[in-house]
Order: structure tokens, then sequence, then C-alpha cells
């Protein structure tokens, strides 16, 4: 995981002065949200969760599996008393851990559409009572190979807005732009995102702040499937329900572990803050990406 996130935290605003006018510049950076960006753990780092490895879990917990499918891939545990959630924006306890587990199916027969619920049991999200690391590591079921296991720290860091986010667009208006408009507003100026994407350069693993997408908002896929096959793609029904969600977690593809979703694809669990407080963590969405 060669992960070049800078930490620094004037960076981003450097950035923005850099690349877009002043007034614009200081509107970009309010929407500045902190994130914790899982990195890969160095000697003498505070370890904070893993990826892949094999997963610790209660007796009375199963492994996931997809019925007629199989075992779900775990992909990650990150200690939620670990992790400096009061530096967060989002209402994320400070007790137990979270395991995420995710259908890999390299031929494509088990796909999971966020907006087809039959699909999505090829997701997981366990919430794992404090202690989890006295737990028993739970064998991998007969004929499964885990990921290798890697260690995670945290950098707490202002993640920026997507150019693809609902956040962006409703701040600048974008879309009551044209087409040609809305790709040569200045926040979406070619030179600003090459800059961006240099800035965030690397795995992104993350807890909370602004999701990194790949195509397009994934509050807006998340929100459609909430709604239903009912309400259409453009209904203003759509972007409101969108407001209404925050990233929990992102997993990116990572090459430290072999972790490749798809054409180097993002995995994503989402969630709305309500749920969040109150730990109703089943309630969460997952959604990905991919090129």
């Amino acid at each position: 995981m060669d992960t070049q996130e800078n930490t620094a935290p004037d960076a981003l605003r450097t950035l923005a002065r850099t690349h877009l006018p002043p007034e614009l510049a200081d509107r970009w950076t309010a929407l500045l949200r902190p994130a914790a960006h899982l990195v890969a753990a160095g000697p003498g780092d505070p370890v904070v969760g893993r990826l892949g490895g094999l997963p610790r879990l209660p007796e009375d917990v199963e492994w996931p599996v997809w019925e007629g499918y199989g075992p779900l891939s775990f992909v990650a545990v990150v200690d939620c008393a670990a992790l400096p959630v009061d530096e967060l924006d989002i209402p994320l306890r400070s007790e137990g851990s979270l395991a995420f587990f995710y259908l890999e199916d390299e031929e494509c027969e088990a796909v999971v559409d966020t907006c087809d619920p039959d699909t999505w049991a090829g997701a997981r999200l366990l919430h794992l009572p404090p202690g989890a690391d006295g737990f028993p590591e739970r064998p991998a079921p007969e004929g499964f190979t885990p990921y290798p296991a890697l260690p995670l720290t945290v950098r707490v860091a202002p993640s920026p807005p997507d150019s693809e986010s609902t956040v962006l667009s409703r701040e600048f208006g974008l879309g009551a732009l044209s087409v040609m408009e809305r790709y040569g507003h200045p926040v979406r100026d070619d030179a600003f995102m090459e800059a961006l994407w240099d800035h965030r350069s690397g795995a992104a693993h993350r807890i909370g702040g602004h999701a990194q997408c790949v195509q397009g908002a994934v509050e807006i896929t998340v929100a459609k499937a909430v709604l239903g096959d009912d309400v259409d793609w453009e209904d203003p029904r759509v972007e409101e329900e969108a407001a209404r969600w925050v990233l929990l977690a992102q997993f990116d593809s990572d090459e430290d572990t072999g972790m490749m979703w798809a054409d180097a694809g993002v995995l994503y669990w989402l969630i709305r803050p309500e749920d969040l407080a109150a730990g109703r963590f089943d309630r969460a969405v997952f959604t990905w990406q991919c090129g």
C-alpha cells in the first residue's frame, strides 16, 4: 500500500488557493471534512485495524455467506476504540469493532447490485462487541484462501469533496449548468482535478470524510436504491435522500494484499447519521464502483 496522502492540515487549502480564485477557494475549502485515513502500519505505529487475514469472531457469529454463491471475503476490521472518533464529523461510537466482508467473484456469476436488494447478501458489515482481539481467529471456510494480513494505522486529515459529489454540485450550482459549463467550471478544471488526484494518490482506505468516487456520487446510488424502482434517477427526491447519507468506510483495491475489486474498484459502506449514532449498523448500505 504505497499511499501518498498528504496529511498536512493546510495542503489542500494551499492547493485550492493555487488553482482557484480566492472566493471560490474559500468556498471549496469550507467543504473539506476530516477523515480517518487507514494506512499500512510501520514500526512503532499504533495499530487500529487490519486488511485481510482471518477475522476474530465470537462463537455465536457465523462467517458471512451468500447462499448459493459461497462465503464472503474478509476485507478488513477496524477497532472503533482505537480510532480518533472525536476528530471526525460522523457520530461513530468508540465501542467495539467493525468487520467488513464482500463476495469477490472473478467470474462475475454473483454481482452485488446496490439497486437490487436480492444481492445485498454479497456484502456484510458486522459490529463486534468490545474485546474482539480476544476472540479466537476463525479458520477460513474449506477451500477458501484469505487475503494476506496487513496491519493498519490511522492518520486524520481533511478529505476533499469528489468532483462528482452532490455536495460540490449543490455548493456551486453545477446541476443547473450545461454539461460544457459544468466541466468548464473552475472547481472542475482539469488542472485542479489533476492536482487533487496527485494529492491523494495511493490506496484510499478511510473511515468517515468524503467518499473518493470512481464513477459518480455513491450517495446518489444509495439514495436510488433506498427509494426503489418507482422513483426515477432524475427525480428531485433522489438528491434529497442522498443528502441524508454519509460515508462510514471505503476500502480501495490494494496491491499489497492482492485485493482487486473488479477493475481497480472501491468498496463503500454508507449510513444515515442517526443510525450510526444509535449503533444500527445493520442499516448501512453497501455499494461499489470500478473504472
